[in-house]
């Protein structure tokens, strides 16, 4: 089993910054993807930026230039640098990891985004 815990939401202005974090434990070999995905109220489930065991990253066009994402693999731990933040980036965040192709997923973390 994979076990993932989120930190570090809450209520920020818009043009300020958040970090969120994510730690995982359990059964944590091989793991590959991990990332971060949003859900606001009424939208669908989207994802936000995901990186690899090899570093390599991902971003929504949404996001790309404000957000940036990071992972130790040594520490099983990703992080979401969330900068210039907009409205509209207001969503309960998900952190979510992949192992032999299944998808593990956190409680999710509320950030909001006052205008």
């Amino acid at each position: 089993q994979v076990q993932l815990v989120e930190s570090g939401g809450g209520l920020v202005q818009a043009g300020g910054s958040l970090r969120l974090s994510c730690a995982v434990s359990g059964t944590i070999f091989s793991i590959n993807v991990m990332g971060w995905y949003r859900q606001a109220p009424g939208k669908q489930r989207e994802l936000v930026a995901a990186i690899t065991s090899g570093g390599t990253t991902n971003y929504a066009d949404s996001v790309k230039g404000r957000f940036s994402i990071s992972r130790d693999n040594a520490k099983n731990t990703v992080w979401l640098q969330m900068n210039s933040l907009k409205a509209e980036d207001t969503a309960v965040y998900y952190c979510f990891a992949t192992r032999y192709g299944r998808d593990y997923w956190g409680q999710g973390t509320q950030v909001t985004v006052s205008s």
